[in-house]
């Protein structure tokens, strides 16, 4: 039987901005397990805009199926002021109900002062905001045992290849999605051994 691999949360975990479906993160992450020998399906009950806020009920409409499930939010927290608190609260209902049946990977909220559209008097509030949002996300991430996906490589060769961005220059391009990916496969392929019995 494949590993079963769910994606949660917004647009990076659905794959807005790349230009093929097959340069999403989840299917790189299926080719990924697939290159070690693990067989994988995927599905995405990510929805692009979400917040925290909207995580429970994408666990509740997984119902168990999850033996992997990759969660990806903070961005649109971020972009809406959400407050950290109330962020971090939804964030860990959904990974208790998770972690029951699922091995948990964590994708917390990049450095989004490398976005384009950030204008550069506030660059530096908002590389602030997002490392507070992102130090209290992994923080109850790993006291629920998840692991948390350390985004900082992957922001700072954003933030110097223009290329990594697709045309709205806020979501990833496909060469965007190979480099999350990269950072996310290692400890993808971590919790999927950990499932099998196998490390």
């Amino acid at each position: 039987m494949p590993l079963r691999l769910g994606l949660f949360g917004d647009s990076l975990a659905v794959g807005t901005g790349a230009q093929r479906a097959g340069d999403a993160l989840g299917p790189r992450l299926v080719d990924a397990l697939r290159r070690a020998g693990i067989e994988a399906v995927h599905r995405v009950h990510a929805v692009s805009g979400a917040r925290s806020a909207a995580l429970p009920a994408q666990v509740a409409a997984d119902g168990g199926w999850s033996q992997v499930a990759v969660v990806v939010v903070g961005a649109n927290d971020l972009t809406h002021l959400v407050p950290v608190p109330d962020a971090v609260r939804d964030l860990r209902t959904a990974l208790t109900a998770l972690t029951p049946a699922a091995q948990v990977v964590l994708v917390p909220v990049p450095d989004l002062s490398v976005v384009a559209h950030v204008p550069p008097a506030l660059r530096e509030l908002v590389r602030a905001a997002a490392a507070a949002l992102r130090t209290a996300q992994s923080e109850a991430a790993r006291s629920l045992g998840a692991r948390v996906v350390d985004t900082s490589a992957a922001s700072a060769l954003t933030a110097a290849d223009p290329a990594l961005f697709s045309a709205d220059r806020f979501h990833p391009s496909s060469a965007g999605y190979g480099v999350l990916a990269g950072v996310v496969a290692p400890l993808v392929l971590d919790a999927a051994r950990a499932v099998l019995g196998d490390g």
